[in-house]
């Protein structure tokens, strides 16, 4: 099956994901909801199970969130966190169609997942937040990182489209990729304000854009 395919995850599918893990599992809602692209579920899948390494509870924010699929998939993996907000400037209509699919299967997420149709600038975070963004389109990532820092909160986000102009590239162009540089330089500003970073990759067949940034207040420990 290609992982990278932007088709939807139909009924039709349902065979493929006859296992009982819990990546299975969550596969077949997607499958019976019939509305996400399967790049989707399988990069919401990566990020959710790498961040919940590092993170455990907190509240979580899902900025730029589409379908929600990651903050629900964070509230599975760890029923420690209370709550997750999901937050879009436009929210799909289908994301309630894949919020009932995952109800359905795990009713313990009812009334769990609060979505929210708001400009990213505007959603109140705390420091005991776990702020999430996966594939915010370009200038949209640095948004997410500053609301974080700005909160003193965890933040993992998984950059894509970066717009190289007049970006920050720390002058590491001369030694690094345009993407690369942009994304070391947004590392390194977590640093200089009191962060902990940690770096990883998702596998590339998903998606060429891979790399997962993640930090938490030094603090924090």
């Amino acid at each position: 099956m290609d992982r990278s395919s932007k088709n939807r995850l139909t009924e039709s599918l349902l065979d493929q994901f006859g296992g009982e893990s819990l990546f299975d599992a969550i596969a077949r809602a997607t499958c019976r909801a019939g509305c996400l692209p399967r790049k989707e579920l399988y990069e919401a899948w990566e990020v959710a199970r790498r961040v919940r390494r590092r993170f455990r509870g907190r509240r979580i924010v899902d900025l730029a969130c589409g379908h929600g699929l990651l903050a629900q998939i964070l509230l599975l993996l760890d029923d420690s966190s209370p709550e997750a907000w999901a937050v879009d400037q436009t929210l799909p209509k289908s994301a309630a169609t894949l919020e009932a699919a995952l109800n359905d299967a795990w009713p313990r997420l009812r009334g769990r997942t609060r979505f929210l149709e708001r400009d990213l600038r505007d959603v109140p975070l705390r420091g005991d937040d776990l702020v999430v963004s996966a594939h915010a389109c370009g200038s949209l990532t640095d948004l997410v990182l500053e609301r974080a820092a700005e909160a003193g909160a965890c933040v993992a986000v998984l950059p894509c489209c970066h717009d190289l102009k007049g970006a920050n590239l720390g002058g590491l162009e001369g030694w690094l990729e345009g993407p690369l540089a942009m994304d070391v330089t947004r590392a390194a500003r977590l640093q200089v304000r009191g962060y902990r970073v940690f770096t990883q990759t998702i596998p590339g067949d998903i998606t060429p854009k891979n790399r997962l940034l993640m930090a938490e207040p030094i603090s924090a420990r």
